[in-house]
């Protein structure tokens, strides 16, 4: 073992710091900012596509990985959700028009559809969301105490005055896909897709990855707001989903499916912010 003189412990001690060095302690503050506004839920493929993407710095995906683990600074990690929709044992069978085939070349040409639930301490709260499938927008969403059919009604109101799929040509008629749920099945929800010129979609019956992009939208939902805290009120609760839905996710969210962009960022660089859809 070599010794160390005193003199040559206190040289080193109080030598600068290197250019490599500076600049990770100044990189790790900028992941810390963009991990703490990301609700810190971000992993370093999100923390780095918003220092490459948002920033524009360029960053190498290894360098940052590497900063966030000595750092202790982690993601969230998604786990199974609940799912809560209840199959109709009565609904006739009906036309699969998706087959697992979600990509789709423009807005307006897939939406697809989802009931979730999650308890508080007032009682059990459910919530209905509309999900683009072109860029993972939340085109409508609704959210009650109940799982009538009111509670989808009002999801697909909210995504048709917001996307008008009426004024889509009519060999480009929107599709909504769902599950066989007793409440799409329904003869209220029918006519209300018949009335927006929608074409209703189910999926195979008892197939849980039959709607996978919805079953991917709550569990980030599960994972980054409702299993986060126990939620004390109802009234709590659905104004914490509006604030994640309305000011976290559809327009800053990162998503790798759509090359790390937001679903707003994505629209508006694909379709322009002035187009119609």
């Amino acid at each position: 073992m070599l010794a160390v003189s005193r003199s040559g412990y206190y040289d080193w001690l109080g030598r600068p710091a290197s250019s490599r060095e500076q600049e990770n302690e100044l990189l790790l503050k900028q992941i810390k900012q963009i991990h703490a506004e990301s609700r810190q839920t971000y992993g370093s493929p999100r923390v780095h596509a918003e220092l490459t993407l948002g920033l524009g710095l360029p960053v190498n995906l290894k360098r940052v990985a590497r900063l966030m683990r000595q750092a202790g600074i982690q993601g969230l990690y998604r786990r199974r959700r609940r799912g809560c929709t209840v199959g109709d044992p009565d609904a006739q069978p009906s036309s699969d028009l998706v087959n697992r085939n979600v990509t789709v070349a423009q807005p307006n040409r897939l939406w697809v559809t989802d009931i979730t639930e999650h308890p508080t301490r007032e009682g059990i709260l459910h919530c209905a969301a509309v999900m683009d499938a072109y860029s993972r927008l939340i085109v409508g969403w609704s959210i009650a105490e109940h799982m009538r059919t009111e509670l989808i009604t009002d999801a697909l109101g909210m995504a048709i005055i917001r996307r008008q799929p009426d004024k889509q040509p009519n060999d480009q008629r929107t599709i909504l896909h769902s599950d066989h749920g007793s409440q799409y099945t329904s003869w209220a929800f029918g006519q209300r897709l018949r009335a927006a010129g929608l074409l209703a979609s189910m999926g195979t019956v008892g197939d849980c990855h039959d709607n996978s992009m919805m079953e991917s939208f709550w569990g980030t939902m599960q994972l980054e707001l409702l299993d986060t805290k126990e939620w004390q009120t109802r009234d709590e609760l659905t104004n914490a989903i509006f604030e994640w839905i309305e000011c976290w996710y559809n327009p800053k969210r990162r998503h790798s499916s759509i090359g790390m962009h937001s679903p707003v960022t994505f629209e508006t660089l694909h379709t322009g912010p002035d187009q119609d859809h």
